[in-house]
């Protein structure tokens, strides 16, 4: 879903208004900023927890796949 979302001052801070389908429940979020893009995250989910299960979780097993079969320029 995307969707566009406007701009406020409130004091001296910049605020977003969410449409009602975007809002987050409980009253704090996780802002992480990447270049010029801007993320809000649940609480519940900080990026340091997410990191933990990822840890958890283990190293992940990929089997192998085939590869094709490798062409020399004498095949063109």
């Amino acid at each position: 879903m995307e969707t566009t979302a406007k701009l406020f001052k409130n004091g001296s801070s910049q605020a977003v208004r969410l449409p009602k389908e975007c809002r987050f429940k409980g009253d704090e979020v996780v802002v992480k900023r990447f270049g010029d893009m801007v993320i809000l995250v649940p609480k519940r989910y900080s990026y340091r927890g997410l990191m933990a299960q990822l840890r958890d979780m283990g190293p992940i097993r990929l089997g192998r796949r085939a590869q094709p079969r490798r062409r020399d320029k004498r095949d063109f």
